[in-house]
């Protein structure tokens, strides 16, 4: 018995198929009206199949690359990351009435001091022919009576291995918003007892952002750190709907002069 490779059966059978009916077109001027009937039917059923195919197949092949991770960076970057879940599907993909430090995956915890919530978070598949990132977050507000809401994304022990003072952390992040409101962006590095904080304000009216943190400036401690984290602050939330669409981070060495 002979085996065949995977596909090749199904290679013979679809070539053989075009062939057919490319020798039927070849013969449609000069083949008789009852053959022709014939085959103008089923070339219409074919047709309205193949174009059904054709269209599904646009639409998926359209989307980010599900588990995608890259992204542009800096070109001498040695750390870069994108959080889970702008990567790939999560098992819970949304919360409603979030309560405080409730989580959505692995890394991004919601924060608040609110009596009653009436907030949403969920994952969402980005649709955009310009999108990187597979999936995207939206987070829905509808009355807020609380004095302040923060998202957190934990970074991985990659992000702090061999972390100096010489490094700037960029955050990317492309942010819709259904009203302007304030966001800030404050880098959290744990080091011993103490945590260093390094805020910045994201341009207002900008959906594609990019902020960095240099930690020249800073007070860290290089042999005493343990984590570190990113807080994204809402500045007065209520009535809103925020979507981020994609969030990366990447790491680097400042110039030496």
């Amino acid at each position: 018995m002979v085996n065949f490779p995977s596909g090749y059966l199904e290679s013979k059978l679809y070539a053989r198929a075009l062939q057919r009916w490319a020798d039927a077109a070849r013969k449609a001027a000069t083949v008789d009206l009852a053959t022709l009937r014939r085959q103008r039917s089923r070339a219409r059923l074919l047709r309205a199949q193949l174009d059904r195919l054709i269209h599904r197949a646009e639409d998926r092949l359209a989307l980010p690359a599900i588990g995608a991770s890259g992204f542009p960076k800096p070109h001498n970057a040695d750390w870069a990351w994108r959080p889970e879940l702008w990567r790939g599907p999560l098992a819970t993909p949304g919360i409603s009435s979030v309560e405080t430090k409730s989580t959505l995956g692995e890394e991004v915890t919601l924060f608040h001091d609110c009596a009653q919530s009436e907030l949403t978070l969920r994952q969402l598949r980005n649709l955009h022919e310009a999108d990187l990132a597979p999936y995207g977050l939206q987070l829905d507000v509808f009355k807020f009576d609380g004095s302040f809401l923060s998202l957190v994304i934990n970074l991985p022990t990659d992000a702090i291995t061999g972390l100096k003072r010489r490094h700037l952390i960029r955050m990317d992040t492309i942010v819709q918003l259904e009203h302007p409101l304030e966001i800030f962006a404050r880098l959290n590095i744990r080091h011993g007892p103490n945590t260093e904080q390094i805020v910045r304000e994201l341009p207002v009216g900008q959906e594609n952002i990019s902020v960095e943190f240099d930690l020249a400036y800073s007070n860290l401690n290089e042999k005493r750190i343990e984590a570190a984290w990113i807080d994204l602050i809402f500045e007065g939330p209520d009535m809103n709907q925020f979507v981020l669409r994609d969030l990366t981070f990447s790491r680097r060495p400042r110039a030496q002069f």
